[in-house]
């Protein structure tokens, strides 16, 4: 039978009191999401509404060459409409109405609030609404904040997928649906699992085409993929649908619980489960056996960050043999980390929000074998004599389920291996 994750004999971390820290914090906005989106959803655009400051974060971001044509782009505010000189509103309807001319492959478009825009508060709600009404049916219009005054930027997917929400059909059958972003070849590895167990009718949100958008009702069950969707799991059950409460599918035991949570509600028997799952298990622990040994007994401290830190620190701790000494994170939810949280040894500080230079001393205090932390703070670090992991890395690479399950231990040993030659390498 399939060995299932057991909570610590001491209990976990989910009643650990957490230390909140609130003051400066080192984190990208919320637009850097575009970068993944724009990629999943094919016939969606991304329109900022923003500075020029904005266009070339995405762009240098993005690595977009020149002859390229993305799916995204930036409405420059000029000196005149940050003035109030010029109706941004007009001048806003006739860029979407030239985009839209230019690119009829486009069936929905987001026009993406900036630090700009807010501030000289363009209401992109009424723009919206507003622009839908002028280009429906064959182009749907919605708006959500990018913007990185008060947010961190996994932020940006979960405003844009919660934007979706209300917009999404209604329907009473029974479905599954997966929430969260992923590669294409890493939702396809999970569809597949689930097909195998029998699991059918499942939807993802984002789709790859808005005709394969998902429908909501009373009867849809979801489970998220990425522990940065908050606002996007309370827009869920507002319509209706109920979550499934799982550990997320970092690694073999995180990818083994979030199936078998999946598979226990739609009563899939040991038996099944054990058949679909034990292979790619197996390699899965194969996989990450390579990479641990540099990891096993190391330290490793998380800066807040992308959210994703609760999770692997999970999946260090238990399938690494690493030591976590504080898991910071940018905004921590019971309600979607509180699985994780389970699984976690107690010990570590789990610390909320950030104030980086107070931050700064805690992590220099312990002298952690590993450091994961913003690029911001990287380099520094590197430069006082600490490894460092750049934590937009575990965003932008494939690290979900089985499959992925050695590359994503590979993240967390290499930094390592890098300092042990580089030490090395200084002796000679």
């Amino acid at each position: 039978m399939t060995e299932l994750p057991r909570i610590p004999a001491s209990g976990g971390c989910r009643d650990t009191p957490i230390l909140k820290e609130r003051g400066q914090r080192e984190v990208f906005c919320g637009l850097t999401g575009i970068i993944w989106l724009h990629r999943k959803m094919q016939d969606a655009f991304f329109l900022v509404v923003g500075s020029r400051t904005c266009a070339h974060l995405l762009q240098s971001a993005a690595g977009v060459m020149i002859f390229a044509e993305p799916r995204f782009g930036t409405a420059i505010l000029e000196e005149s409409d940050l003035a109030g000189l010029a109706d941004a509103h007009d001048e806003l309807d006739r860029e979407v109405a030239r985009l839209l001319s230019r690119r009829p492959d486009i069936r929905q478009l987001f026009l993406v609030g900036s630090c700009p825009s807010e501030v000289i508060k363009i209401d992109l709600a009424r723009a919206a609404e507003r622009l839908s009404k002028v280009h429906s049916p064959h182009v749907r219009v919605l708006n959500y904040s990018g913007s990185g005054i008060e947010t961190t930027f996994t932020q940006g997917e979960d405003a844009c997928l919660a934007s979706m929400v209300p917009e999404l059909a209604t329907t009473d059958a029974r479905e599954l649906v997966l929430v969260g972003a992923l590669p294409d070849v890493v939702e396809d590895q999970a569809l597949g699992l689930l097909e195998a167990m029998g699991i059918g009718q499942v939807r993802c949100l984002p789709a790859r085409r808005a005709d394969a958008e998902p429908a909501i009702g009373p009867n849809t069950v979801f489970a998220l993929t990425q522990p940065f969707l908050g606002d996007t799991h309370a827009a869920l059950e507002r319509r209706g649908a109920r979550h499934i409460p799982a550990p997320f599918p970092f690694g073999d035991e995180g990818t083994t619980a979030w199936l078998r949570a999946v598979a226990d509600e739609f009563g899939v028997s040991d038996e099944v489960f054990e058949s679909v799952t034990a292979a790619p298990r197996a390699r899965a622990r194969k996989a990450i056996a390579a990479q641990a040994a540099e990891l096993n007994g190391k330290s490793v401290f998380f800066f807040p960050d992308s959210q994703l830190e609760v999770p692997l620190a999970r999946f260090l701790t238990r399938e690494c043999g690493m030591d976590a000494i504080e898991i910071g994170s940018p905004f921590i939810h019971k309600g979607l980390v509180g699985p994780d949280l389970d699984l976690i040894a107690p010990g570590p500080v789990i610390s909320e929000g950030q104030d980086v230079d107070r931050q700064l001393d805690r992590a220099r205090a312990a002298a952690p074998d590993l450091t994961v932390c913003g690029l911001g703070l990287a380099n520094p670090l590197e430069a006082e004599g600490l490894a460092t992991k750049w934590a937009i890395e575990l965003v932008f690479t494939p690290v979900h389920f089985y499959e992925q399950a050695g590359d994503l231990a590979g993240l967390f040993s290499r930094p390592l291996r890098r300092k042990a030659k580089l030490k090395l390498e200084a002796a000679e």
